[in-house]
């Protein structure tokens, strides 16, 4: 089992996310640090402030030494998915190899329609979606790519410089709808993440997935499963000697996400580690967890008390329509 923790970028300031995730990069409990990607807020009321997705990862990035990081999720229509690509790897480099690329389908009507973004029916969604997956890996793994689809047309694209992580950054896809969210993962994902839920229902879908996994040939022990679990509080576990903030900033969701999995599959390195540089196309090291060397020895003191988020971590997903 491992842990992730998720901080949302919404009704709070940078000052005190940052001091999260730097009390986090010093707990070697947490392998990975994650932040939402959406214009207003949406625990909230969505009037109040709210950072810039990837921009605010990029600063945490430099903020932190071993936490992997990513968004969960980031909507694949509010920006071109060949956009997206040359953020992406930019941010791998940045990160020195510690990005996660977490995308879905998109579902906010809000936002999308206050800017103008098109949105669509749930069909287009999806449809746009698994174009996008296909433009994504192309662009991050091929010297030059061509593509003609409904939503997206390239022609001898390029992206340059590639991350570090080969032969992308791993994909986590978020969702648990059997018909079109699971049979995507099943084809681009090295993450699915379930978001709430009781245990029978988690079991159900992984067993879709894992039907949908060898309707294309594909091992389920090469997608890390995981489940997302809601906090109030951070946890006390594996604290370090500077200790963190007692409550994340409003709007955050605290706690831990579990990877449960009975086995690590031999192509997926997950340990943090200083350089986090690895090729998962060949890698067989088993996951470990990070030495206690590995905490960072001196930082600013952490914020003395930050507000508490509102009950209901899963509320992103739980919006969602899904296929």
């Amino acid at each position: 089992m491992r842990f992730a923790f998720k901080t949302s970028p919404q009704n709070t300031t940078w000052a005190q996310m940052l001091a999260v995730w730097q009390a986090a990069d010093d707990i070697d409990v947490y392998e990975s640090g994650w932040t939402f990607d959406h214009f207003y807020p949406i625990f909230s009321d969505s009037s109040g402030p709210c950072l810039e997705g990837w921009t605010t990862l990029t600063a945490l990035a430099q903020a932190t030494t071993r936490l992997r990081l990513g968004t969960l999720v980031t909507g694949i229509h509010y920006r071109h998915p060949a956009v997206l690509a040359n953020m992406a790897a930019a941010l791998d480099i940045i990160s020195n190899g510690r990005l996660e690329l977490g995308i879905g389908a998109g579902w906010n009507e809000e936002e999308s329609g206050a800017y103008g973004i098109e949105l669509g029916s749930i069909k287009e969604r999806f449809d746009r979606f698994e174009e996008a997956c296909e433009v994504l890996t192309s662009l991050l793994t091929t010297d030059c790519s061509d593509f003609q689809g409904r939503f997206y047309q390239l022609k001898g694209a390029r992206n340059e410089p590639k991350g570090p992580q080969r032969p992308h950054p791993p994909i986590c896809i978020g969702g648990s709808g059997e018909k079109r969210t699971l049979r995507i993962t099943a084809r681009y994902a090295q993450h699915w993440n379930f978001v709430g839920g009781p245990p029978d229902v988690f079991a159900h879908k992984r067993d879709v997935l894992a039907a949908h996994c060898a309707d294309i040939g594909r091992d389920p022990k090469e997608i890390t499963l995981w489940r997302t679990c809601a906090s109030s509080r951070t946890s006390t576990t594996g604290r370090s000697s500077r200790t963190p903030p007692d409550s994340p900033p409003k709007g955050s969701t605290s706690g831990s996400s579990t990877y449960p999995r009975h086995t690590t599959p031999p192509c997926w390195n997950r340990s943090p580690r200083r350089s986090a540089i690895r090729d998962y196309s060949t890698d067989s090291t088993d996951f470990r967890a990070p030495p206690l060397a590995l905490r960072r020895k001196s930082r600013p003191p952490a914020a003395e008390q930050t507000r508490r988020a509102p009950a209901g971590a899963a509320a992103e997903w739980s919006r969602a329509e899904e296929q």
